[in-house]
């Protein structure tokens, strides 16, 4: 969210993310609402993203209701990560990439 207040950003973007804690059912459907707002769902990828039921859920989300989705590995020293399933291409995280994904 840091670049896209950049005075040279071509982008805005708003960080949805859900810190606070939820019942499940509660939570889902928060998520659900909160996607189905979006243009593109980036899915940040680590180690452990492509396994994490709350990122499968929202990946679903996202499908269901035809929002784009690319995946961003976050981390340098991640090489090979394994893809979210279902949850679009996955790119490294860089200036060029967030313009290509987000213009």
């Amino acid at each position: 969210m840091g670049q896209a207040k950049l005075s040279t950003s071509l982008f805005s973007g708003a960080d949805w993310s859900m810190k606070e804690a939820a019942l499940q059912h509660r939570w889902e459907e928060e998520a659900e609402r909160r996607i189905k707002q979006c243009d593109i769902v980036l899915v940040m990828v680590g180690e452990q993203t492509y396994k994490a039921s709350g990122v499968l859920k929202e990946v679903g989300f996202a499908r269901k209701h035809n929002i784009e989705i690319a995946q961003i590995i976050v981390y340098k020293e991640l090489i090979n990560p394994t893809p979210v399933p279902n949850a679009g291409r996955i790119y490294r995280w860089d200036w060029e990439n967030l313009k290509t994904l987000l213009n």
